[in-house]
């Protein structure tokens, strides 16, 4: 992985409590499942394309976007958008090919410890390329250290991971990512495509879940 310098995140604090409900729209079923509005959406639109112009002043001139699914493809969406539209704004344009790739490593909130890769594994394709995963989460780095290595078996020309959120936990993974968007406390949030157990991937913005939705939604582990 290119050991460039990290492009310094948004930091929230620990105390950080988030905005009130009642100062934003969201869908009204999820009234009981979310406590506060942790980043408005506004917020999260100006930080990735703050993103958007490090990835511009960092790769040549083609990419190869590798989003992770489900919880980054609207962050790899609007990053993208952000890139073509700079790219038609000044002298230079990437031009970028998106591709997916799809992981599973949580039940519930908790982090498990195998990492499976949902679909295709041949990605023979980034052999040469210029490469950048887009991942909407990382906190301990398992599933980007898995990935990661299971990338550069293909004999890519770079590879850089763009994270909209980094957890503050015990063995961060700083240095795995080199365009962070923010980095938050030890929380569990979703939105914005961030689901808990396939729920509020439709909200806007990164909520923080209730004791209430945990409960709502959580999923029994299968011993199958």
């Amino acid at each position: 992985m290119d050991t460039a310098v990290i492009k310094g995140p948004i930091v929230i604090p620990d105390d950080w409590p988030g905005y009130s409900l009642e100062l934003f729209s969201y869908p009204e079923h999820y009234h009981e499942d979310i406590d506060s509005v942790y980043i408005p959406h506004g917020v999260i639109m100006n930080r990735v394309e703050r993103l958007a112009r490090y990835v511009m002043d960092d790769f040549g001139d083609s990419i190869v976007v590798l989003c992770v699914l489900k919880g980054g493809y609207k962050f790899c969406v609007d990053l993208v958008e952000f890139i073509k539209v700079l790219g038609r704004n000044s002298n230079k344009y990437l031009e970028t090919r998106v591709e997916f790739i799809r992981l599973k490593s949580y039940l519930n909130d908790q982090s498990t410890e195998e990492l499976q890769i949902i679909g295709s594994r041949d990605l023979s394709f980034l052999r040469g390329k210029s490469v950048l995963i887009v991942e909407a989460i990382v906190d301990t780095g398992k599933t980007m250290k898995a990935l990661l290595k299971h990338v550069e078996t293909f004999e890519p020309k770079m590879v850089k991971v763009a994270g909209l959120l980094v957890k503050r936990v015990p063995n961060m993974a700083e240095d795995l990512t080199d365009y962070v968007g923010f980095e938050i406390p030890n929380h569990f949030v979703v939105g914005y495509a961030l689901d808990y157990n396939e729920y509020f991937r439709d909200l806007n913005h990164i909520c923080v879940i209730s004791k209430i939705g945990k409960m709502k939604y959580k999923q029994e582990q299968s011993n199958g």
